[in-house]
Order: C-alpha cells, then sequence, then structure tokens
C-alpha cells in the first residue's frame, strides 16, 4: 500500500501562481528539476467534478473517481506521480506492486479514497492559469483533444491486436504528450515560439526545433521526469519512442501520430505513411488498416 499521512495538510490552490519561464534552461537535468517542483495544474472541470465528489467523500469509490480523473490527462499524471512516489522503498522492484500504478484506477485502489482527498484538496486550474495567455490556452485545448483521439486510436489498435496491456497502452497515448503540456503552462512564449517555427517551415522536425529553443527535446524530457517520478516500468517503457521495434510501442506511437496527422482532416501528406505502418502493426493491407482508422474515428 501507499505510505500517506493522516494529519497531512491538503495540496490547495495557491494564491498566486508561480510567474511564467521566458529563457530556456541550459540542459535536461535542469528542465527536470524544474518540471518535477513545478505545480501541475488540471481542467476546470475536473477541478469542479472532484469538489463534488469530495462532498459525498463517504459514497465515493475507485471507480467515480477514475471516472473525474481520467479524462483529463494533467490530472491523470499528477495522481499517477504522488502513488508512485509514495511506495515504500522496499516494493520499488516488485512487479506486482509496480503494476499497481500503471493506470489511473491502479493507482486510486492502492491509494484509497479517503487517502486522496486528504493529499489532494481544492486544485488550480489551467483555465486560471492562462487567463491572460489566450493562444497557450487554445493550444492546450488543442492538445487535450489530441491526446483523447490518440487513446482513441490506440483502444483500436491493441483490441485489433487482442494485447494483454491494452488499459496501459491507453494511458501511454492519452499521457504522451504531457510534457509539451507543461511547457504551455509554464513557459508559454517558449512553447509559441515553438508552434511559430513548425507554422512557418512544415519540413522542419520537431525535435530539431525543440533543440534549438529549449536546448532538450520533449520526448527526452517526458521520460526523464517519468523516471524522476518513479512510474511504473511498463508505462515509461510504452512511452518510449526509442523502443518502437517492440510492438506495444509503435501501437502507442503510431496512435499518436495518427490523432496529430488528423486532427484537421483526413488529407495531411504524412497519412500515406502512417497507413502502411499501420497496416504492418496490425498485418493488414493498407486499405484495410485506412478503412479501420476511419471506423475508429467514427467511434465505430
Amino acid at each position: 500500500m501507499v505510505e500517506t499521512s493522516p494529519s497531512a495538510a491538503p495540496v490547495v490552490a495557491p494564491v498566486v501562481a508561480a510567474p511564467y519561464r521566458t529563457e530556456p534552461l541550459p540542459d535536461l537535468a535542469a528542465w527536470t528539476r524544474y518540471f518535477v517542483d513545478a505545480e501541475i495544474p488540471v481542467l476546470a472541470a475536473t477541478a469542479q467534478a472532484l469538489e463534488e465528489l469530495r462532498a459525498i467523500e463517504d459514497d465515493v469509490d475507485a471507480a467515480m473517481l477514475a471516472k473525474a480523473i481520467q479524462t483529463d490527462p494533467l490530472m491523470s499524471i499528477k495522481l499517477l506521480a504522488f502513488v508512485a512516489g509514495k511506495r515504500k522503498p522496499s516494493i520499488l522492484n516488485d512487479e506486482g506492486a509496480d503494476a499497481k500504478t500503471d493506470t489511473v484506477t491502479s493507482a486510486l485502489v492502492m491509494l484509497g479514497i479517503a487517502p486522496f482527498f486528504r493529499q489532494f484538496g481544492p486544485q488550480p486550474t489551467l483555465e486560471d492559469r492562462l487567463r491572460d495567455q489566450p493562444q497557450a490556452l487554445e493550444a492546450m485545448r488543442e492538445l487535450l483533444r489530441r491526446a483523447e483521439r490518440a487513446r482513441m486510436f490506440a483502444l483500436g489498435f491493441a483490441v485489433h491486436r487482442a494485447d494483454l496491456d491494452v488499459d496501459v497502452i491507453l494511458q501511454a497515448a492519452f499521457l504522451h504528450d504531457f510534457a509539451e503540456m507543461l511547457l504551455w503552462c509554464h513557459a508559454p512564449t517558449l512553447a509559441l515560439a515553438i508552434h511559430d517555427a513548425q507554422s512557418a517551415d512544415a519540413t522542419l522536425r520537431s525535435a530539431t526545433i525543440q533543440r534549438s529553443l529549449l536546448n532538450i527535446e520533449l520526448d527526452d524530457l517526458a521520460q526523464a521526469l517519468m523516471q524522476r517520478w518513479r512510474l511504473s516500468t511498463l508505462l515509461v517503457r510504452l512511452s518510449d519512442t526509442r523502443h518502437a521495434e517492440q510492438a506495444a510501442v509503435r501501437n502507442v506511437v503510431l496512435a499518436v501520430r495518427v490523432a496529430r496527422h488528423t486532427m484537421q482532416g483526413w488529407d495531411n501528406a504524412a497519412l500515406p505513411d502512417d497507413v502502411d505502418a499501420i497496416a504492418e502493426l496490425l498485418n493488414a493491407p493498407p486499405r484495410i488498416a485506412l478503412a479501420y482508422l476511419h471506423k475508429i474515428d467514427r467511434g465505430g
């Protein structure tokens, strides 16, 4: 079980938000330290739902709490990081215990309802954090829509493949862009500069722009944060694009990729390559893979 202190003060929304960062940090270690200490805001709808559940705490179970949290990647990563970080040192290498922090629901079961409400008081919101940054707020909304699409495609692929780790695959796809979300929350000027550079030249690789403007790649930052937070080994591995030779990782990578490329429709120039790769993953002809993508998109 997770160790919690019954007398621990609840985490409450700060009265004054931390200032935005406007200059890049020198390296990955510095960025990791910065975001480990940074507050993670959540969607206003999530914050409201949690307060409504707090009012009826005695009637709340893990499934009810999970429903309120698992549609919000920021609150999801916040919960997973907290629960993973509170595991006893003696069980850090226990695969069974490790699996108990793979998903939002399993993390809540491990933590418990009363300890959750003790540790997570009224939450700071994304909308308050970015109230003076309308472009950043809209970019975040776009990322949130993309995360939900990535989860949808990841589910379709994993079900077709009859993967036993489907729940963790969905979690990895949904959380894939959390480092970019944190950048928009805490350094919107830098995030906007990356966005503008990509818009100005679509041939530039995202990683190249990120290294130029941030001194790091966001995928590397995501991996560093997940490892620092001691998230489950399986979730970290499924989120690591460097292991795309593994089918489950490709499942995540391709779900994220096709979600990004279809946000504005199905005429993106990169889609034919995506379809070929998905056809290989699903062991199906490209035309069948494309038809399956459309079926998933329609909710079929």
